[in-house]
């Protein structure tokens, strides 16, 4: 966890995520991420020259397949933490699979679950909201904007958004997901297993087998594509010419 929690405070402190007095709810979907940086926050919050209240909100995807018994064992893991947990049901699953049957769910199920965040987050009086993407989410982001929109663009560290006042912070931003992976197996969290059937078999699924192939082969190329990010003053593009010449 220590590291953990030295990548976490540099990003904070880097980009000014965290403000005396901030009310924080992390996003927490079960998953490996969003449960770790909820622990990670918990443990930085003890020392944190910042005083921040914490919050953990989960949106309930309505699967009919998920384990009970993995819910229960989630709310005793945060109860036992100390933090306030809120667990909003909702039926975005049979409206995506059952209802519209996207082939491709993966967008409007994020937008849907990012509304449902955003307003409880609103509703229960929290100015932030703290979502688990990591180093990794940084670099496949970024080549699928460039391989499926044609942009060089990624996610910001810290985002305002004006509709609801809500401001996203991403505090994993310099941690990668293979410290993830041991830190939560070291503390033997319980992690949630994740029941949608487009699990695995995403674009964003692909583009992760193709930064780990590239990076086979070029064993910097991971840092390398973050530095890109990270220093853009480093970037040579192109100016778009003037279309009325």
């Amino acid at each position: 966890m220590q590291k953990i929690l030295s990548t976490m405070r540099r990003a904070i402190t880097d980009y000014d995520m965290i403000k005396d007095g901030d009310r924080i709810a992390v996003g927490v979907s079960g998953g490996k991420d969003s449960l770790l940086l909820l622990s990670a926050l918990k443990a930085y919050n003890r020392f944190s020259p910042e005083r921040f209240e914490l919050a953990a909100i989960t949106i309930d995807m309505g699967f009919k397949n998920a384990d009970e018994s993995e819910k229960t064992a989630l709310k005793q893991y945060i109860a036992d933490m100390g933090v306030p947990y809120y667990v909003i049901e909702t039926d975005i699953a049979e409206i995506i699979f059952d209802l519209r049957k996207e082939s491709n769910p993966c967008s409007l199920c994020s937008k849907m679950r990012r509304g449902a965040l955003n307003n409880k987050a609103i509703e229960l009086g929290f100015n932030k909201l703290a979502l688990g993407h990591h180093a990794d989410d940084v670099v496949q982001t970024m080549l699928l904007s460039l391989l499926y929109e044609g942009r060089f663009s990624t996610f910001q560290p810290v985002s305002y958004m004006d509709r609801s006042g809500i401001t996203l912070i991403r505090p994993f931003i310099y941690t990668s997901e293979a410290d993830i992976k041991g830190a939560v197996k070291k503390a033997d969290l319980p992690v949630l297993h994740n029941p949608c059937p487009a699990n695995k078999h995403t674009q964003r699924e692909y583009v992760n087998e193709l930064v780990k192939r590239l990076n086979s082969e070029v064993p910097f190329a991971r840092e390398r594509m973050l530095g890109a990010i990270y220093h853009p003053e480093r970037n040579n593009l192109w100016k778009k010419p003037d279309e009325n010449k």
